[in-house]
């Protein structure tokens, strides 16, 4: 019986782990790096709004294969929650809704609030801009549409919530929280439990499982790479399966 040559490992299989900025969706990521270095297949291991900075992994060739399994690991977030304000997209990037004065609001109320509601085991209803399908169609083109249909709650948790700072009407806040956890939606949620609103006004994403983002690699010091020097920034599949 012939044998099945063994394919000799390609030095771009793995994991590329970018700092990704502000105003680049994760899409624009994606296609950037695969245009400017020609590679033939890049993915990314779980999406970021263009608003959100931070950890992107990206997964190129056979890296691929690793999507669930990165996309499965639970996530770390930094960012800051605006009270008193509600927007259609529930962060800073959406249509002002509605203002009301938040003042009143303590620290000691947020922190009751985000330990008593949002630790834990929580049913969340994703948000109408969201990626989440509909009869094959994403929710944010029905939302664009200006449709909004009922969405079933999806069970999430979240491992801890600080509070690492309040200048009322902003919360600055740590989140460590399984996969598929929409955090505008906590900070909609928490401002509406406050009678108040709110939105998310910045957020950066520091840790995918075990990849932090103090490992990653800014999109500057990535394209200022070649094809041959960007290997050496690259994670690599042999490295991480032997």
């Amino acid at each position: 019986m012939r044998q099945r040559r063994r394919r000799t490992p390609d030095p771009y299989d793995g994991l590329l782990l970018v700092d990704k900025p502000g105003d680049w969706t994760s899409n624009d990521v994606v296609v950037k790096i695969r245009n400017h270095f020609k590679f033939s297949k890049v993915g990314h291991g779980g999406t970021l709004d263009p608003l959100a900075t931070g950890l992107l992994v990206l997964l190129i060739g056979k890296g691929t294969k690793l999507s669930n399994r990165i996309m499965g690991g639970d996530k770390v977030y930094e960012g800051i929650i605006r009270l008193g304000v509600t927007t259609s997209t529930q962060d800073a990037d959406g249509e002002v809704l509605a203002e009301k004065d938040a003042a009143h609001i303590t620290r000691e109320q947020v922190e009751a609030v985000i330990n008593q509601h949002y630790v834990g085991d929580i049913e969340q209803v994703p948000p109408m801009v969201s990626a989440i399908k509909k009869d094959g169609v994403p929710l944010y083109k029905l939302a664009r549409k200006g449709q909004e249909i009922e969405r079933e709650p999806r069970r999430i948790h979240v491992f801890s919530f600080e509070v690492l700072d309040f200048s009322n009407p902003l919360v600055t806040f740590r989140v460590k929280s399984t996969k598929g956890t929409y955090v505008r939606t906590l900070a909609h949620d928490i401002g509406n439990d406050l009678g108040v609103g709110g939105s998310l006004d910045s957020l950066r994403r520091t840790a995918s499982g075990p990849l932090t983002v103090d490992k990653a690699h800014t999109m500057e010091e990535i394209l200022a790479c070649d094809r041959e020097s960007i290997s050496d920034r690259i994670i690599h599949l042999a490295d991480m399966i032997s």
